[in-house]
């Protein structure tokens, strides 16, 4: 039997509370309230951002996303330093002249036959389209229930939100306290000209069987594979065989922990593989 080590929670839903404004109500938590200076300057962020390039491709979906959320800007040693927009976050220029770097987090889910579910990002997605991926792949924004630093908890916050939002998983299919977080990783990779990834990523592990409805908006397919079916998928993505194509981020935890980890995952001792305290440079 998997044994997992125990993890202290908090809810994980958080009551948003609109008025019929833009702004949030009274009602609503303070962390959450909003004033229209603040509004303010989102206004002149958002032109500001539209005057850096020609964005009228982009998908509807992806535009809300990319001005909306707003990631968590950490240091190196994962330190918090502010936030900004997804969409600054994720511009090559702003990530080489100002070293902008986020918090993100990789979600490797498995069945009970012990095969990894994976995704192929959606056609509209900003960053690396079409390319197939572990399970999740996202950032936990800067709000209280995503900011929580003990155990991690912040993060498996956000993978369960992430996981609903973008494979359908129900919330109790994917309890916050199941997911073991193994490790951290710090990369950068571009994606074309203009967008790219400079992430710290928290590498998350769970083992459950789920209900599974992916959000065409992010996800175009998944699948189910074994370890050997991944070596496959490996092996043409290496040889260019049918367009496919990995992640780079899948592709650095592929060629530095996966199979080792996903051996821990069968024998039901992943909790000997967790190392929180070394991030892992791998640039």
């Amino acid at each position: 039997m998997l044994k997992f080590p125990t993890f202290k929670t908090t809810a994980t839903t958080l009551p948003l509370h609109y008025s019929s404004s833009s702004q949030f109500s009274k009602s609503s938590p303070p962390f959450l309230r909003i004033s229209s200076s603040f509004s303010s300057i989102t206004i002149s962020r958002r032109s500001s951002i539209a005057a850096m390039g020609d964005d009228s491709g982009m998908d509807a979906v992806q535009r809300r996303l990319m001005f909306d959320d707003e990631c968590i800007l950490v240091d190196e040693n994962d330190n918090v330093v502010g936030h900004d927009t997804k969409y600054n976050c994720h511009l090559m220029e702003k990530i080489e002249k100002e070293n902008l770097l986020h918090r993100a987090f990789s979600v490797f889910l498995f069945n009970s036959k012990y095969e990894l579910l994976l995704q192929q990002r959606s056609a509209t997605k900003v960053t690396f389209p079409l390319v197939w991926t572990n399970t999740c792949c996202s950032h936990p924004l800067y709000r209280e229930t995503e900011l929580i630093k003990e155990d991690s908890l912040g993060v498996r916050n956000a993978a369960q939100r992430k996981l609903l939002d973008e494979l359908g998983i129900p919330a109790e299919d994917v309890p916050v306290d199941q997911f073991t977080p193994l490790g951290r990783m710090l990369y950068k990779a571009p994606s074309d000209g203009k967008w790219g990834e400079h992430e710290l990523d928290y590498l998350l592990f769970i083992v459950r069987d789920v209900a599974v409805n992916p959000n065409p908006d992010e996800v175009a397919d998944i699948k189910y594979v074994n370890q050997e079916e991944l070596k496959e998928l490996l092996r043409k993505a290496d040889a260019g065989e049918e367009g496919l194509k990995l992640s780079p981020w899948f592709r650095l935890v592929v060629d530095n922990f996966l199979f080792k980890w996903w051996d821990h995952v069968q024998k039901g001792t992943l909790v000997e593989a967790i190392d929180m305290n070394t991030i892992h440079k791998l640039i």
